[in-house]
């Protein structure tokens, strides 16, 4: 454990941080299964709407700095792949 004052500060932060990343994560994967649950569906109409929301949730993700932006790429490009491949 941390003797120095300004080590236990950053502790604490750094456990806010780390709450506040995981929810960010947990609402993008939310999102993302919420897509691909509408692709396996066959609904295209829920398909973009659910594709919508997960590539702000993404962008937001990757702003904040949770995501790297080609990580957040990768995910966005996979998600539009299975909505546009959809007939």
């Amino acid at each position: 454990m941390a003797n120095i004052k300004s080590a236990k500060k950053r502790i604490l932060v750094i456990e806010t941080k780390t709450l506040r990343n995981k929810m960010i994560k947990s609402k993008v994967k939310t999102l993302v299964k919420k897509v691909e649950a509408a692709v396996a569906a066959g609904d295209k109409t829920l398909a973009t709407e659910a594709l919508k929301n997960a590539v702000v949730a993404i962008d937001k993700a990757q702003a904040k700095g949770v995501y790297h932006k080609n990580n957040a790429a990768r995910k966005v490009s996979g998600l539009t792949k299975k909505v546009n491949s959809m007939t």
